[in-house]
């Protein structure tokens, strides 16, 4: 570390931004009801909803990842290559808000899951929000695993911690300013966040450009004459995963999948007062990203810049480029910063994840929703108000007991990768997402452009009376059918992040076979 930043400084400054937080919890966390806590009761301005979903969107994982990549020689995002999956993303973008929202509004739902059982069936439901849950705990997970191996290699190793408790007191820091609150709780502490790491970034880029010589107005011709600024690859459409064609539709299909078919995110837009206020929403969100995330690829491209001009060696691990130059070659300003920016991108994203995972477990599986409906038409009214009250008092224990839980699987996922990972984790994040997005994906496609209904088919699993649906047993071979084609093919061709794609198409085929036609009464979804 620099002379003036100290791991003692560093705890003061995290003890200080926590103590915010807690103090932005408690003042918005007061008489919470369910409602509050899964969708801020639809009060919340669409644009204090656009610039709190920088945040959610970003993560811990663009924060480091992203700047880390830009100076690799082959592979994935080398260069300034991941702008042409953020380009993609508007093209997603616009299908979500022309499309997805505008249904989710009018089915007046909280979790968005529950148009699959409209549409689908009881089984596509329960299959896309178990999805839903798989592919956002591993993803979030990821991300705190990146922050909290930063954290630990430069502030909490110095000082003796363990790992293990680095771990645990991140999660605990989380749980304990979002477990009353929730979503109107993160949408403000959300809002601080995206300040303080985009601040950081700023911070940062002008910072490395002064060691560098060079002025604000010289650093983009600087970066773009360099060797990290290319943007666009059209070489070698076979063998090349950063090839335009596949990270422009890998983005649009990450955006739809990611943003669109998640209810971390859609959460959030569904908590403006109605469509037009998310659609401009989602619009202005679009703009922020492109400007952000071109932010990260100049910051990476000053970095390597930086570490050649001074002969610092690159890690192994690329991720660790950015806290590496920041803590030891940089002033000490630079070194909080980072970690400010570091803290509020990891938790904006992984804050809401958390809540989300409590919303779509708690309505889609605990039926909170459904079970609140079931009042009894013959009641007196003063029964049915000591239904609902008694109703409301089980439910708010068994969300904090999830909520509680959810972290705690937070906690052993993000061991088992510290046991195991290694290189860029932007690129395990898009794998990850790649083969537990796809069923979703393909289920709703198939839900939104064809008409036809699924059988109710269902296979016995040997030796056993369990049934397995046949909507399941789809969604199921689709990842392990995407692995085996991936695997088999890459010597001739290269899939990379269209993993998505290839996975998606095989569940729509799947589904497809065990569908029928059938005349649709009355309005479609």
């Amino acid at each position: 570390m620099t002379g003036h930043l100290t791991p003692a400084l560093v705890l003061i400054v995290l003890f200080l931004y926590f103590a915010m937080l807690v103090a932005v919890a408690w003042f918005t966390g007061r008489n919470v009801t369910n409602e509050g806590f899964f969708l801020a009761n639809r009060k919340v301005p669409w644009y204090v909803v656009a610039y709190a979903m920088i945040g959610t969107s970003i993560s811990g994982v663009t924060f480091i990842s992203v700047p880390g990549a830009v100076g690799l020689e082959t592979g994935l995002n080398r260069g300034f290559g991941y702008m042409q999956v953020v380009l993609g993303y508007l093209l997603g973008y616009l299908f979500i808000a022309t499309v997805l929202m505008p249904m989710y509004y009018r089915l007046n739902l909280t979790s968005i899951y529950g148009y699959l059982e409209k549409r689908l069936g009881y089984w596509s439901y329960k299959t896309g929000a178990a999805f839903f849950l798989l592919s956002r705990t591993l993803g979030s997970a990821t991300r705190m695993f990146l922050a909290a191996t930063v954290l630990q290699l430069f502030v909490f190793q110095p000082l003796g911690v363990p790992f293990v408790l680095t771990v645990i007191l991140m999660m605990a820091l989380i749980y304990g300013y979002t477990f009353k609150g929730g979503l109107k709780t993160i949408i403000w502490t959300d809002t601080i966040m995206t300040t303080f790491f985009i601040a950081a970034v700023a911070w940062t880029v002008v910072s490395v450009g002064k060691a560098l010589n060079l002025s604000v107005s010289e650093i983009w011709p600087a970066v773009s004459d360099s060797r990290y600024g290319q943007i666009f690859f059209f070489d070698n459409f076979l063998t090349d995963p950063n090839h335009f064609v596949k990270q422009f539709f890998s983005g649009a299909l990450i955006a739809i999948v990611m943003t669109g078919m998640d209810q971390d995110l859609m959460q959030k837009n569904l908590a403006c007062k109605n469509i037009k206020e998310a659609q401009k929403n989602m619009f202005v969100f679009c703009l922020y990203l492109i400007i952000i995330n071109l932010a990260f690829l100049v910051l990476g491209a000053l970095l390597y810049l930086y570490a050649n001009s001074l002969g610092i060696e690159i890690p192994a691990r690329t991720d660790q480029l950015y806290p590496q130059i920041a803590f030891n070659h940089l002033d000490a300003a630079a070194g909080i910063f980072f970690i400010l920016g570091l803290i509020a991108s990891t938790y904006a994203s992984s804050d809401s994840a958390l809540t989300a995972l409590t919303t779509s477990f708690c309505v889609d599986f605990l039926q909170f929703e459904k079970k609140r409906q079931n009042i009894d038409p013959y009641a007196s009214e003063a029964e049915k108000n000591a239904y609902l009250e008694a109703t409301d008092a089980q439910q708010k224990r068994a969300r904090t007991i999830v909520h509680l839980g959810i972290s705690a699987v937070f906690v052993v996922i993000i061991l088992l990768l510290n046991a195991v990972s290694s290189g860029a984790v932007i690129s395990l994040i898009f794998k990850i997402a790649g083969y537990t997005y796809g069923p979703l994906l393909g289920l709703f496609t198939f839900g939104l452009f064809t008409n036809l209904h699924l059988h109710a088919w269902s296979l016995r699993i040997p030796g056993t009376k369990w049934q397995l649906p046949g909507v399941v047993l789809v969604c199921l071979a689709s990842p392990l059918l995407t692995w085996a084609i991936e695997v088999g093919c890459k010597q001739w061709f290269d899939v990379g992040f269209l993993t998505i794609l290839l996975n998606g198409i095989i569940t729509f085929v799947g589904l497809w076979v065990m569908s029928y036609r059938e005349e649709v009464m009355g309005n479609e979804l």
